[in-house]
């Protein structure tokens, strides 16, 4: 299984904290953004559901090789 990578961009992020419920085990607010637990994940539906939830599209999700699966343009 490819793992997938997670970047927040906390200039955006608002910290409104959808992601942390959505998907608690990836991203936790630190300083009054999101980031993520780990920049590499197993595939989580919960992790796309997290990014395309997110107001200011802040949370990208890319797969194996590279190609963004989250947020969908």
């Amino acid at each position: 299984m490819s793992e997938w990578t997670i970047e927040v961009d906390r200039g955006t992020c608002l910290g409104t904290g959808m992601c942390t419920s959505i998907a608690p085990g990836h991203f936790r607010l630190e300083g009054g953004t999101s980031t993520p637990v780990n920049s590499t994940v197993d595939p989580d539906d919960a992790v796309i559901d997290a990014a395309e939830s997110c107001p200011m599209e802040a949370i990208l999700v890319r797969s194996a090789d590279g190609s963004v699966l989250a947020p969908e343009n």
